[in-house]
């Protein structure tokens, strides 16, 4: 096995080094100069050949990782350390998100002890614009450094799934399903707010189950506490079990953030 994949690399390489030779060639190409975008470096000592891996691969790794996440570009930036408690205004707000931001971050200082026990997050507020994408996005954006991490919006997996029963789909449901399944964390962002119809939570159990069994981390945003989504307990009680339950306030931070915005700029504006 290790003799096919150096003959692979051998072959990428030879095939790489004649198209740099090519007019067309560039410094600026994104290719590295070095593995000829191999990956690997291929040494020999003594007749044994040897593949290492090359100072690239670990960007490399991280840009397929992103790719994969598909966290939104909105907050692919997203720091928990930059996360905004002081955007909200209601004294109670503060101190629950005061609160969550702990228990977040201590989950994630513990996160290779949860990881083996399979335990994710269920952040809920009843509120559109709590913080509740943003903190999940800051806990992904987090993890990806390590880990595979899918992000996606319950609606978005949902037409996702009806999307690959078209005749020209691009990738099987079976395909799409084990992507969702085998990923080492998946967000699921905005869960709850699709209507229950059997199909709907035939394949969402498939997702949560075969998830559940194999003790992989999922973490739920949603508008509803686990008590009034509308899912029967073969999907609530996984959850219940497998996630701990950290709830946002009940204020909306959207606004407040735009109105900050406009005075900003109006600021600059009268100070022009």
């Amino acid at each position: 096995m290790i003799n096919e994949m150096l003959e692979r690399m051998r072959n990428r390489s030879t095939s790489c080094s004649k198209s740099a030779d090519a007019p067309e060639s560039s410094k600026d190409s994104d290719v590295c100069p070095i593995c000829h975008g191999s990956e690997w470096i291929l040494t020999e000592k003594d007749g044994v050949e040897t593949a290492k891996p090359c100072k690239c691969r670990e960007r490399a790794i991280m840009s397929r990782r992103l790719r994969f996440a598909d966290i939104p570009e909105a907050f692919r930036g997203m720091d928990l350390k930059t996360f905004r408690v002081d955007a909200y205004r209601q004294p109670d707000s503060k101190k629950k998100v005061a609160d969550a931001c702990r228990i977040v971050k201590a989950y994630l200082s513990d996160f290779e002890h949860q990881k083996e026990q399979g335990m994710g997050l269920f952040i809920w507020s009843r509120a559109k614009g709590s913080g509740k994408t943003r903190i999940a996005a800051g806990i992904a954006n987090e993890l990806i450094k390590s880990y595979a991490v899918k992000f996606a919006v319950s609606l978005t997996i949902l037409q996702e799934i009806k999307n690959t029963w078209r005749r020209d789909a691009e990738y099987s449901e079976n395909q799409l399903l084990d992507a969702l399944c085998t990923t080492d964390i998946l967000v699921i962002d905005d869960f709850g707010v699709e209507r229950p119809a059997d199909w709907i939570s035939d394949k969402l159990y498939q997702i949560i189950n075969e998830r559940y069994i194999n003790k992989r981390v999922t973490i739920f945003t949603s508008n509803e506490s686990l008590e009034t989504l509308q899912y029967d307990d073969r999907i609530t009680n996984r959850i219940k079990e497998r996630t701990y339950q950290i709830a946002f306030p009940e204020e909306s931070v959207r606004d407040h953030i735009a109105e900050q915005h406009q005075e900003d700029m109006l600021q600059k504006l009268l100070n022009g």
